[in-house]
């Protein structure tokens, strides 16, 4: 009973071998992820089994807009997770205590913000999308219950990267699972039983996000060895606000720019129709999974730097990089084997249309090389995160997504134009971001080669500060 206890406290990443912290602190993660992949995974079965093509790529098409609205949480997340990793491998109970408290604040100010602007924004966004009108009700629908009931998913998306940052990769792993059977269980009932469509999706993933958020707040309630959790330490601090922010901008940017790429990229597949449009939601859906060992370990890496920096064990921190990279990369070079030999019997979970498998197919195969070069992005961005260097990867995200990724799908598929396919190949699109990926991770290692987030460290300017 006492080593199932341990795996559900908070955990030194300071001490031991490197690469055996960071497997056993990014196993959990990775099956939290998949979980969490899950929700909009279990939504696009559903709807695509029981209502058909179309409600398939209203849930796929809301997606871009969905995360262009949730950056606020993306940036308090990180900035959180970086902060609680560097003072609790600095021992700092009072700086720990007072960011955690500040967080949980920011989170509610950030949600009642969301929950106000998103319903209003949401069509015109979509019009401007070119979103069919075969689907664009459903998209509407789908996106404002999700936005109105935003508070849940906030708050896990925060509290869970407040364990994460203490080492407890664990707990947030069961919440998360509970919540996603949860989820397919009332999707399921909602759509099949009661048929709800679109909107019965959506308003499954709010409970149970709502829920996972809950039991992520108990949880940290019950670990008041390591800091405080009383109404005073939820007092905002302008400091520790602003340092939250600071560090959670540049990610926030990065999802914002990304989710506006994605926008822009979403566009052009709509011109597609219907068809391409579900096809890019499945391959999506699959490269979601394909892509969940690299985030796992990027964000393993970050809490791995984060803590070490932390504790000022900077030869740890580069030992634990070169072993957290490689085993990244392989388990990548591994999914893309499974992926070439076998991925078209995930297509057939989501579709029976044989012309969609068909083509589902054809762009797997063109991304499946990309999955190696981003472990190596994912794991070396990491590490600059966890140091608390934030901007470099937000640049290193622009350049490669703004200046490569989107100018190139329109110039290709411009140059792929023919009588037979007069609005271009959608192969084009999935090409320009296979090239994305690959610059990218060129880029990111010489950034990490350059050494500039050796400085950063957020526990030591806030010692000077003192």
């Amino acid at each position: 009973m006492t080593k199932v206890r341990e795996l559900f406290t908070a955990k030194d990443l300071t001490e031991g071998p490197p690469w055996k912290r960071i497997v056993e602190f990014s196993i959990p993660m990775l099956i939290g992820n998949v979980a969490q992949q899950f929700y909009n995974t279990a939504d696009s079965i559903i709807v695509g089994r029981y209502v058909g093509d179309n409600a398939l790529a209203a849930v796929g098409s809301a997606g871009p807009v969905l995360n262009l609205l949730l950056v606020l949480f993306v940036g308090i997340s990180v900035g959180a997770g970086i902060m609680v990793a560097q003072y609790f491998g600095a021992r700092d109970r009072e700086n720990l205590s007072r960011t955690i408290g500040n967080c949980i604040t920011l989170t509610a100010i950030t949600s009642l913000i969301i929950m106000v602007v998103g319903p209003l924004v949401t069509r015109p966004l979509l019009e401007l999308l070119n979103t069919p009108a075969s689907i664009i009700d459903w998209c509407t629908g789908y996106l404002n219950i999700l936005f109105l009931g935003s508070l849940g998913f906030s708050y896990f998306n925060i509290l869970s990267g407040i364990l994460r940052g203490l080492g407890d990769s664990v707990s947030a792993l069961v919440f998360l699972l509970i919540s996603t059977a949860v989820n397919v269980v009332l999707d399921i009932i909602f759509v099949a039983r009661f048929g709800m469509g679109v909107p019965g999706v959506a308003l499954a993933t709010v409970i149970a996000q709502a829920l996972s958020a809950v039991l992520c707040l108990v949880k940290l309630a019950r670990m008041q060895e390591h800091f405080q959790l009383k109404r005073s330490m939820l007092k905002l601090s302008k400091e520790l606000s602003l340092t939250v922010v600071k560090l959670g901008l540049p990610s926030g940017l990065t999802q914002a720019i990304f989710s506006m790429a994605m926008i822009m990229v979403q566009s052009l597949m709509n011109t597609f129709g219907e068809l391409v449009i579900a096809c890019n939601v499945i391959v999506m859906r699959v490269d979601g999974f394909a892509m969940m060992p690299n985030f796992s370990f990027g964000s393993a890496m970050t809490t791995f730097a984060g803590q070490n920096v932390g504790a000022g064990k900077m030869d740890r921190v580069e030992k634990g990089t070169r072993d957290g990279t490689l085993i990244a990369a392989g388990v990548s070079a591994v999914i893309t084997v499974i992926l070439l030999f076998f991925g078209h019997y995930l297509m057939r979970v989501f579709t029976d249309t044989p012309e969609l498998v068909s083509l589902s197919m054809r762009m797997l195969r063109i991304l499946a090389f990309g999955y190696i070069a981003m472990a190596v992005t994912q794991s070396l961005s990491g590490v600059m995160r966890g140091a608390g260097d934030t901007v470099t990867p937000m640049w290193i995200s622009i350049i490669t997504t703004v200046v490569i990724r989107v100018p190139l799908a329109y110039i290709l598929v411009y140059l792929t134009r023919s009588p037979e396919h007069p609005t271009g190949r959608p192969e084009a699109v999935f090409v320009s971001l296979l090239v994305a990926w690959t610059l990218g991770a060129v880029i990111t290692y010489a950034a990490y080669r350059r050494g500039k987030w050796r400085s950063k460290a957020v526990s030591n300017s806030m010692k000077e500060a003192a």
